[in-house]
């Protein structure tokens, strides 16, 4: 299948895009000081809460306005590939990075300035420079050790395809998190081998809306365990724990694909009408003080930026063991394709 087939199909399956930006939530600004006249908009597919909360205080430090459009990844990447260099957008963010490939690979970034690039270790941004990782989360299995024992889990994600695990578990096909997974199985394994892969889910795994759904399935022992991303269960349990008590948390180890850092990313847009002002946001997100506001979140996601602490709850980044993915490769259309032919979407 061609290119311009696979993204055609990526975008009748998302909406069909026929979104245009009108479609889209009425902005949220954010109070500014009278002395500043500039509004960068934010087409945002993180955390409302984080992105809001950059924003607010951004506009504290410097009097720049920030009116905040949020969708999810990969409809707000199809967006800004219809509006092109006409888009209103000035920045955009996500929280995996197969959306921020497509957009780049398009030539719709601008270059990062040099000195936001060296805030991040270079394997969480992308290799043209053209978008920095802003907070990352890792892939886990969440699992009900009443029903299956730690040791019990398979080393590697990859074995939840062999006929043992049939009904055992969950997934959730249609969300952009594990897209996202699946873009670093493609990445790691080829796109042979993640279909051979993606089929054997088809024929074991149980389809839920989402990791939430997925946890709480678990929790409740309808199901053993689950793929989904660390920080829904950090989140759960750091609240009431009302899903997530009866669960813990296995990190794939070994550079096992389960063990996918999927990294958030932020970048300027070639065509925003106020560069030099969304290069500061950009490097604010990945400043010490943005980091800091990342971990003082309840998003419960990893700080990226060298030197800047996660939150305290998380298993830290250093004992993590994740493969080493090229960002820039994950092919967002091709996973649609891939999923579609194993019966996934």
């Amino acid at each position: 299948m061609s290119r311009s087939r696979i993204h055609g199909a990526a975008v009748a399956l998302l909406l069909g895009v026929v979104l245009c930006i009108s479609s889209l939530p009425s902005p949220i600004v954010g109070a500014a000081p009278a002395a500043q006249n500039v509004t960068l908009t934010l087409y945002n597919a993180q955390h409302v809460a984080v992105a809001e909360a950059w924003a607010k205080a951004f506009t504290r430090e410097t009097g720049i306005n920030v009116a905040i459009r949020s969708a999810s990844d990969l409809v707000l990447a199809n967006v800004i590939l219809q509006e092109g260099m006409s888009s209103p957008a000035d920045i955009f963010i996500t929280e995996n990075s197969p959306a921020m490939s497509m957009v780049s690979g398009n030539g719709l970034f601008a270059p990062v300035n040099p000195e936001t690039l060296a805030q991040v270790p270079a394997q969480r941004a992308s290799t043209a420079g053209d978008w920095v990782g802003i907070a990352a989360r890792t892939t886990v299995f969440v699992y009900n050790p009443s029903l299956l024992a730690a040791d019990g889990v398979p080393t590697s994600m990859m074995d939840l395809a062999n006929p043992e695990w049939q009904d055992r578990f969950g997934i959730a096909p249609n969300g952009a998190d594990f897209q996202a997974i699946v873009s670093a199985v493609v990445e790691l394994k080829g796109p042979d081998a993640a279909l051979a892969w993606l089929k054997g889910l088809k024929a074991n795994a149980r389809a839920y809306t989402g990791n939430r759904a997925i946890m709480g399935a678990a929790n409740s022992g309808d199901i053993q365990g689950g793929i989904i991303y660390h920080y829904y269960w950090y989140g759960d349990r750091a609240e009431s724990g009302a899903s997530s008590k009866n669960v813990e948390l296995y990190h794939w180890m070994g550079k096992d694909p389960g063990g996918f850092l999927s990294v958030s990313g932020g970048g300027v847009l070639a065509g925003s009408k106020h560069p030099e002002e969304a290069q500061r946001f950009l490097a604010f997100m990945v400043s010490r003080q943005g980091q800091q506001i990342l971990a003082d979140s309840n998003a419960m996601e990893y700080a990226v930026a060298t030197g800047s602490p996660s939150h305290p709850s998380l298993k830290p980044l250093s004992e993590l063991d994740p493969p080493t993915v090229n960002l820039s490769n994950l092919n967002a259309p091709l996973v649609i394709q891939l999923m579609q032919q194993a019966g996934l979407l």
